[in-house]
């Protein structure tokens, strides 16, 4: 038991700057008193003890201003920062090192038996007033942005923002490294904002890389089969090099 707080506190000063000392976050921080009167509440409720676990529930939402059910599962180094008005639905399951902020609803869009609310992977980040809705799996990493309404599974690694919500980053299924060896190829940086930041041309430069990556990769296989045909083929030919000052608009451009 003891552990498992010291990981609970040693994640709050891992994602809160402002916190200063063990003893200010044990006595001011919400989001953790909350996670340990859960713990204690969905003890009782695996155990049958239902009523006492849903008083245990509404008095620590008196005191915290977060609403967790008892039922819902809750994983490893969990943090609510701030708090107020976080709601959790009873079939809610939360995995991992997960981040909410304050106004999160984890709720259901069904009034049936059942999983009515969503699972949340590890390492997800949920913004200030989001509304997460449905019995659905937001992947592991994934990240939603303040008051955005999200109703459909999420996949590994994205990022959605919006009402309704909308993925605007998704999961790098490629290795990096190959984008950035085409990139270096061509004479141009797409490298100069990070691969977060939901920028469209950024993201349309790198699908650009990734197709240009894939093209010369088959030409490349083209002309090994040509040239076990023909020995002689594409002796002493060599592509034209681009000019650095052809890509300098472009490199302008996506740094401003």
């Amino acid at each position: 038991m003891f552990d498992r707080l010291r990981e609970d506190v040693k994640s709050v000063f891992h994602r809160d700057p402002a916190a200063r000392n063990t003893f200010e976050v044990l006595t001011n921080y919400p989001g953790l008193h909350a996670l340990l009167a859960h713990r204690f509440a969905h003890a009782l409720w695996r155990r049958g003890f239902k009523w006492p676990a849903r008083t245990c529930s509404t008095f620590t939402r008196w005191l915290t201003g977060i609403e967790i059910h008892p039922g819902a599962q809750i994983g490893r180094r969990f943090f609510i920062d701030h708090g107020m008005g976080v709601v959790i639905g009873e079939t809610a399951i939360i995995g991992d090192d997960v981040t909410l902020y304050q106004g999160v609803t984890l709720g259901g869009t069904s009034w049936n038996k059942g999983k009515r609310h969503p699972t949340l992977g590890n390492r997800v980040v949920v913004g200030a007033g989001a509304k997460v809705l449905g019995p659905f799996t937001v992947g592991d990493d994934a990240k939603i942005g303040s008051n955005a309404v999200v109703t459909k599974e999420v996949p590994e690694g994205a990022t959605v923002v919006g009402i309704p919500g909308r993925i605007i980053v998704k999961k790098e299924s490629d290795d990096p490294d190959r984008r950035r060896a085409m990139a270096e190829k061509i004479g141009f940086d797409a490298y100069g904002m990070s691969e977060e930041m939901p920028d469209p041309l950024a993201r349309s430069i790198r699908s650009m890389l990734d197709h240009m990556h894939a093209v010369d990769g088959r030409i490349e296989m083209m002309c090994k089969a040509l040239q076990r045909l023909d020995s002689e083929y594409g002796n002493g030919t060599s592509l034209p090099p681009l000019p650095d000052e052809d890509f300098d608009c472009l490199k302008d451009t996506h740094n401003t």
